[in-house]
């Protein structure tokens, strides 16, 4: 199964319509990141005041904003590489955000468990976009992975809509070490085939 490709066509058939219709307006590619960046501040400071149902709404509003800053500056052709730091760096920020909102929660009605689970999301999370920027540093592909931020993103929302937090972090916790896994193998056959 090609699962980047698979991912790739639905953003497409999800954005297109809309990033038509944004590429008349004016509205360029980073002010969408950064809205997408301010949504996920307001959804962290919402979580962490304990109301999980408008917070996993916030959460997929985001979601969709950074879906649609990369197919905006693909379709109207304002792709730079600035643009491309931003997007992943505030990527980092907002999941960052949003694990934090839930740590103060929390950490304010004794969820050690929940804590510990929370704080091991953020290392795996973070290890899976690492691997994939070190890699192509390094002049290697690597969108492998079961689960990547979108994945991420909405497994989190649906756990917050639901109030099934504890369950959700449990699953993020598994699969983002398994992705973190599965990008590792991937890029040592890699290595194996051009002989590094």
């Amino acid at each position: 199964m090609n699962l980047p490709g698979l991912r790739r066509n639905l953003a497409y058939r999800i954005t297109d319509p809309i990033v038509r219709v944004l590429s008349k307006t004016g509205v360029t590619p980073n002010a969408l990141t950064l809205i997408n960046l301010a949504l996920n501040v307001v959804a962290a400071y919402v979580i962490a005041t304990g109301h999980f149902l408008p917070g996993g709404i916030l959460v997929l509003v985001s979601g969709f904003f950074d879906l649609l800053d990369g197919a905006l500056a693909r379709f109207a052709k304002q792709a730079t590489k600035f643009g491309a730091i931003l997007d992943s760096t505030v990527d980092r920020m907002s999941e960052a955000a949003i694990l934090f909102g839930l740590l103060i929660w929390y950490s304010g009605h004794e969820g050690r468990l929940e804590v510990a689970l929370i704080f091991t999301v953020l290392i795996g999370s973070f290890l899976v976009s690492y691997v994939r920027a070190r890699a192509e540093g390094l002049g290697w592909q690597c969108q492998v992975g079961l689960f990547t931020r979108a994945e991420r993103v909405i497994v989190l929302a649906i756990g917050l809509l639901a109030n099934q937090v504890f369950i959700v972090l449990c699953i993020l916790v598994v699969f983002v070490f398994v992705t973190v896994g599965q990008r590792l193998v991937y890029l040592w056959r890699q290595g194996r085939v051009a002989g590094d």
